[in-house]
């Protein structure tokens, strides 16, 4: 099948930035139904090719092409609020002729946990994005432009857009961080790197293999043609094949070679991050024993953060905790390190615990201060980073800041750059327990990679709150679910060892349901169970067992990223197939329960 004609498109694109390219003859298009992710790293223009392609800004060379009559999307990194007024009457913008009552906003806005009627200048920055990912969402557009829409959104949200965006009949640009969230929806790739695009039919779980064979491809060509020898080590020092082998489980192996790489990597523009030995104290770090804690509502009624919950986390730990916004992911953080007091249990730290955290929303800075002086905090020009002295300007480069902007004011940095400059904060100190709220905000894949390796060879102990799903799948040894209502679960491994772990647990809960209070013995034929219930228990059961095996055949034919590419017709009949399948799937559980329950009730 031949691909959708575009709705959007560039050719020969061309943009100049202090009058040096950022990137020229970059042409891509975009119709309906295409799920394209947008891969390169931080700086190299992905968030600017968005915004020419939305019409934000205006191209300095080239042409941009629109569909007349096609309606456009667009979710900014850094969206605009200032015009005020409710969260209702932002997002109604979006919905001529619509008002703040519409059906279609109190949906989206009830799934972003978002209160329609609370004023756009008292968001805080991830309410603001998940407000303008309300307004992109019911515009009813052809086209949808998203640049990190899954920031700041918690585990069930970042599942629900999943769904809502695989449904969408439009076509999709996305920039993101998160790998699983890409692998979910992407049909295609665009890479753009050094100014150049390149362009991969099929999902991006394949991206890793085929950018490695390119830039293999052209270290080869480079050694043909004689060129110098730091242009080799610039391919050599890209590091693919290393995060290729990581995801085929040689983590631990690769730590010489990633040393001797740390610093070529900071030649083409990826973060140098280090971390020293950790600071000597015990095995045990924290041990608690059945904590408790609530707090009361405004309305009196008590919120329950957590109840009964143990856990003992030792040196070299990696404990990565998860939930919804708002379920006490953070409280359980204060509570475990003992900044907080649980109300009930018993909490015990290990001697000469020493702590360093990451605050979710880098809080940890003077805004007004220089980088300088947030990095030389005693005054001089130099700090001690990973037991060494080092000039602040020479740490500054491993973090990919250039010299004039060691004396800029902290609040001058984007979201980006004030993640890099907290990281460079934090690995220059000292610690043995290092305390992470959502890391990933804001950081590229690569610096993503480097910061799991360097976390993962710490020789001290990692708590992590995250949302980013292949973040945890690479780092975790166990997960701590906050669930809320006071359920705080740990399961041993990373994310999806949870994910097999729970359901593994509710199919238990289900065979060992407990059978509700008897009723009298039946007086009646009627009321007594029969062999024709017997045989349509036993029906719906090997109904329940066939259809299973059927959901799991089609999602394994949907998971090859070449299916779409190859046959759409094939994955749309696949993916509604799917659909059906597991509604009767759900009808046969149901139908097996009543009977289970029935049987439980009259044999009673």
């Amino acid at each position: 099948m031949p691909p959708a004609p575009p709705l959007v498109a560039l050719r020969d694109a061309a943009i100049t930035f202090g009058g040096k390219p950022l990137f020229s003859g970059i042409t891509l298009t975009l119709g309906k139904g295409e799920r394209v992710a947008l891969v390169g790293a931080n700086g190299s223009g992905k968030s600017t090719i968005l915004k020419t392609l939305a019409g934000a800004i205006e191209l300095d060379g080239g042409i941009r092409f629109v569909q007349p009559g096609t309606r456009i999307g667009y979710l900014a990194q850094s969206p605009d609020l200032s015009g005020g007024g409710s969260v209702a009457k932002f997002v109604t913008a979006a919905l001529p002729g619509a008002d703040e009552e519409d059906y279609r906003i109190a949906r989206v806005l009830d799934h972003l946990d978002l209160d329609p009627a609370r004023d756009t200048a008292t968001l805080s920055g991830g309410e603001g994005r998940r407000a303008a990912m309300a307004r992109a969402l019911v515009a009813e557009p052809e086209i949808l432009l998203l640049d990190e829409p899954t920031n700041h959104l918690d585990l069930p949200t970042i599942e629900w857009l999943e769904q809502e965006l695989a449904a969408f009949n439009g076509g999709i640009l996305m920039i993101s961080h998160d790998r699983a969230f890409l692998n979910a929806l992407s049909k295609r790739v665009l890479w753009l790197d050094r100014g150049r695009m390149f362009e991969m039919d099929g999902g991006f779980a394949g991206f890793e293999e085929w950018s490695a064979n390119i830039m293999a491809q052209e270290a080869a060509e480079a050694r043909r043609l004689e060129k110098k020898i730091e242009q080799e080590e610039y391919w050599m020092a890209r590091g693919v094949t290393a995060r290729r082998s990581r995801n085929e489980g040689r983590r631990r192996g690769l730590l010489a070679l990633r040393k001797q790489r740390a610093e070529a990597l900071r030649a083409i523009g990826r973060a140098k991050l280090e971390l020293g030995e950790a600071v000597q104290g015990g095995q045990m770090v924290v041990e608690a024993e059945k904590i408790s804690k609530s707090f009361a509502r405004p309305d009196g009624s008590m919120r329950l953060i957590a109840k009964d919950f143990s856990t003992r986390i030792q040196r070299g730990d990696r404990i990565g905790i998860i939930g919804p916004n708002g379920a006490g992911k953070t409280t359980l953080i204060k509570i475990l390190t003992g900044e907080m007091a649980p109300d009930a249990g018993k909490l015990k730290l290990g001697t000469n615990v020493t702590p360093l955290y990451l605050d979710q929303r880098r809080e940890s800075f003077d805004l007004d201060k220089t980088l300088w002086q947030t990095l030389a905090s005693g005054g001089g020009d130099s700090i001690v980073a990973q037991g060494r002295s080092r000039h602040v300007v020479a740490y500054l480069r491993d973090f990919l800041f250039d010299e004039k902007q060691a004396t800029m004011p902290v609040r001058a940095l984007s979201g980006g750059e004030r993640a890099r400059l907290l990281l460079a904060k934090l690995f220059a100190q000292p610690a043995n327990l290092i305390i992470l709220d959502e890391p990933t905000n804001d950081l590229d894949m690569d610096t993503l990679d480097l910061l799991q390796d360097v976390l993962s060879d710490f020789d001290g102990t990692v708590i992590v709150v995250s949302h980013d799903r292949d973040f945890l799948d690479r780092l975790a040894t166990s997960i701590v679910a906050v669930e809320g209502e006071g359920v705080v679960e740990e399961y041993p491994g990373g994310y999806s060892d949870y994910l097999d772990q729970r359901k593994a647990a509710e199919r238990h809960a289900v065979e060992v349901k407990p059978k509700p209070a008897a009723r009298p013995v039946p007086k009646s034929e009627a009321e007594r169970w029969s062999s024709k219930d017997q045989r349509m228990l036993d029906q719906v059961a090997d109904r329940m067992t066939t259809l299973e095996a059927e959901v799991k055949t089609i999602e394994t034919a949907l998971a090859d990223p070449n299916l779409y590419a190859r046959d759409p017709a094939k994955f749309e009949k696949a993916g509604a197939l799917l659909v059906a399948k597991k509604s009767e799937l759900e009808a046969a559980e149901s139908k097996w329960l009543e009977l289970e329950e029935r049987r439980g009730a009259l044999e009673g």
